[in-house]
């Protein structure tokens, strides 16, 4: 059986964090690992007394930094697979054996979990209207570039083999939250088999959630990952998140 290591990339989660843990599936809950990117609340103590290890960043390094240290500690502690759950319990943990599944089955190598299974259930799960907006321009265009057709393209629910971790040179990619584009631009890049099942939009004041500021400079950068993609596969161009993980194997 595959070994399936749980990252849960935490800033300020102290209040959902409980509920999270409880909606994994107690028998994926023994490699659970939290980073926090050092949060003003409780999360690290909350966190020490649901069991979890905890590791703690001395100064912030945003949410791309966050994930880099999640996959490498998840790398080092032999997972074969990496789902991450975010703890603000903005994404449902239950579907935690069927992100799993798809990759321990051969099936997938990179898994989503896809909040746009209608619009009429989207919006009423409390996603703004702009986002949603953004979310299928952004989507679409990511599946002209790139040919792939995911549902989704913005989730932060994850699941990934070790091979794609090993494969993709993610040390490369931002500190912050363009690193999720470029992740799954890059595993598009180098061929990794992508899916992605519904999962149900969960807004709340709890759940973090960029701004429209924030949302508008993401949207830009997609736009430049998705450029620099293209500027790759024509020979125009070799940016360093498309150069192979020397850790490949």
């Amino acid at each position: 059986m595959s070994k399936v290591v749980i990252v849960l990339p935490a800033y300020n989660a102290a209040k959902t964090l409980p509920q999270t843990i409880q909606d994994i599936p107690e028998e994926y809950r023994k490699d659970v690992i939290l980073v926090d990117d050092c949060s003003k609340d409780d999360t690290v103590k909350v966190a020490e007394g649901l069991g979890l290890r905890v590791v703690r960043h001395q100064k912030n390094t945003g949410y791309g930094g966050n994930q880099k240290t999640c996959y490498k500690l998840a790398l080092e502690a032999g997972a074969d697979i990496v789902v991450m759950v975010h703890p603000d319990y903005q994404y449902n943990p239950k579907i935690v054996p069927h992100l799993a599944g798809l990759i321990e089955k051969n099936v997938c190598d990179v898994v989503l979990g896809n909040r746009i299974r209608t619009r009429r259930e989207t919006l009423s799960g409390g996603m703004p209207i702009y986002k949603y907006l953004s979310n299928r321009f952004l989507s679409l265009a990511c599946n002209v570039v790139t040919g792939e057709n995911l549902g989704e393209w913005h989730s932060g629910m994850r699941a990934y083999s070790v091979k794609v971790l090993k494969t993709l040179p993610w040390q490369e990619n931002s500190d912050d939250f363009i690193f999720d584009m470029q992740f799954l631009v890059q595993a598009s890049y180098f061929g990794m088999r992508m899916g992605d099942i519904p999962v149900e939009t969960k807004y709340f004041e709890e759940a973090s959630s960029i701004n429209f500021g924030r949302s508008l400079t993401y949207g830009l950068l997609t736009l430049w990952v998705l450029a620099q993609f293209t500027l790759r596969r024509i020979g125009l161009a070799s940016p360093a998140i498309f150069e192979r993980n020397g850790n490949a194997g």
